[in-house]
């Protein structure tokens, strides 16, 4: 089986949106320093045109910005791109505002200024639902072509092992490694194929052994 050299695991792009440039510039530096890139803009109009220029799949939203809100922007992202993760920053708290947070599947709503713990425990929560999404994508795409090769139309029985009764954890890891064979070890295409991230597909190798 071939394949690629060991690389390091691709960052993550965070946009972060916040009004305050200095709050910017440190919530950008911390970003670098927990092993993220990012993307620091000042208004919601901008972080909308940035979104549809360069999807980031993680967003960082202080509540009260100038024109268009920071919830506003998450509900328009969310028409369009409904997998971001994102976490509130604000200066002050109201209870409207929360369970319009808790509607829009926030991941954390955090009061500035912020301690860098509490943040990167809400990016491991971050990485963990964006990690859970993908893998719940690829195994229904499993599930419906397991459902295929066993229906009349799909020929039934192939000779070898009966698939439908192996665990999806089994089939998923087998789905990967064949996707890594036909390309050769290359990741980005490995990702692309499963319709799943590079980051996800990274994560998932740690779990085995793909040289087995």
């Amino acid at each position: 089986m071939t394949h690629a050299t060991e690389q390091p695991e691709p960052r993550r792009h965070v946009l972060i949106v916040e009004d305050e440039p200095r709050l910017g510039q440190v919530l950008g530096q911390a970003m670098v320093e927990l092993g993220y890139t990012a993307t620091v803009v000042r208004t919601g109009e901008e972080a909308l045109r940035r979104m549809g220029e360069s999807p980031h799949s993680i967003m960082i939203l202080d509540l009260n910005l100038p024109g268009v809100g920071g919830l506003d922007v998450l509900e328009k992202v969310r028409a369009t791109q409904g997998d971001v993760a994102a976490i509130i920053l604000t200066g002050f708290g109201d209870l409207e505002s929360a369970k319009r947070a808790i509607h829009l599947n926030v991941v954390e709503f955090l009061t500035k200024p912020a301690h860098l713990g509490d943040l990167e425990i809400a990016l491991n929560r971050a990485e963990q639902r964006l990690r859970e999404r993908d893998i719940e994508r690829l195994r229904q795409r499993i599930s419906e072509g397991m459902e295929a090769s066993t229906s009349p139309a799909g020929g039934g029985d192939s000779g070898g092992p009966n698939d439908a009764t192996l665990k999806l954890e089994e089939l998923e890891k087998r789905a990967i490694l064949a996707s890594l064979e036909r390309h050769e070890g290359n990741r980005e295409k490995v990702a692309k194929e499963l319709g799943i991230s590079v980051r996800t597909l990274y994560y998932r190798l740690s779990q085995y052994d793909p040289r087995k």
